[in-house]
């Protein structure tokens, strides 16, 4: 078998190949969207009716903490989340209601426990000593700070669910380009097979040829 030989062939081979990863990375990545949507509808999370971009403004005004973080541009309000990029935005909304609880303060700026000074200041404190203490003389863990916990974690689950359907749809994208990359290579390679199929007919034939007499 000749070099040329091998290179055809090869050519047949490696677009055979691209276009069963192609396949591969589409069929994964469709399946991988699909499993983001099943698990978000699954959850029956729907937006607040204050999850729009007038009215969350407004509450962020009111509550002095316009400054913090900026206000979120998509809309969720009373809609089902099913996809990744409504659950990034629902997420974006949810820290807004959490910093509207905690008087604009974030996670690190807050104690572990409420004050005896000031039991309803978000900010708390870390020292035990003056610390509100409950019946039984523990200190009293702060809610503030807890709400801030809780939104995190939520927050963090829907915005991984945002990645994944990123990732998937960047599987999408790479199929596609495999899919047509392989599609090209076999008709490359098949062409170039048939062109020196032919050529091997024709110089066959050459030899029998009748000579042309002036």
């Amino acid at each position: 078998m000749t070099g040329r030989r091998i290179l055809e062939i090869g050519g047949i081979v490696a677009g055979v190949i691209l276009i069963a990863f192609g396949i591969g990375a589409l069929v994964m990545s469709i399946n991988a969207r699909n499993t983001v949507s099943d698990e978000l509808t699954q959850q029956k999370i729907v937006g607040s009716p204050d999850m729009n971009p007038t009215d969350i403004q407004a509450a962020m005004k009111e509550a002095g903490i316009t400054n913090v973080v900026p206000a979120p541009s998509c809309n969720v309000a009373e809609k089902a989340i099913e996809s990744g990029s409504d659950a990034r935005c629902f997420a974006q909304y949810m820290q807004i209601h959490a910093l509207e609880a905690s008087g604009g303060l974030m996670y690190a700026e807050m104690g572990r426990y409420l004050a005896k000074a000031d039991p309803s200041d978000p900010k708390g404190t870390s020292d035990e000593a003056v610390a509100l203490t409950d019946e039984s003389g523990k200190p009293v863990a702060n809610a503030f700070r807890n709400t801030w916990v809780t939104e995190t974690a939520l927050s963090t689950a829907l915005n991984v669910s945002y990645m994944a359907e990123q990732i998937a749809l960047f599987g999408l994208v790479v199929g596609i380009a495999l899919l047509l990359s392989g599609v090209g290579f076999l008709i490359l390679a098949v062409a170039v097979l048939g062109g020196t199929a032919a050529a091997k007919e024709a110089a066959k034939a050459a030899p029998n040829a009748t000579p042309v007499t002036s």
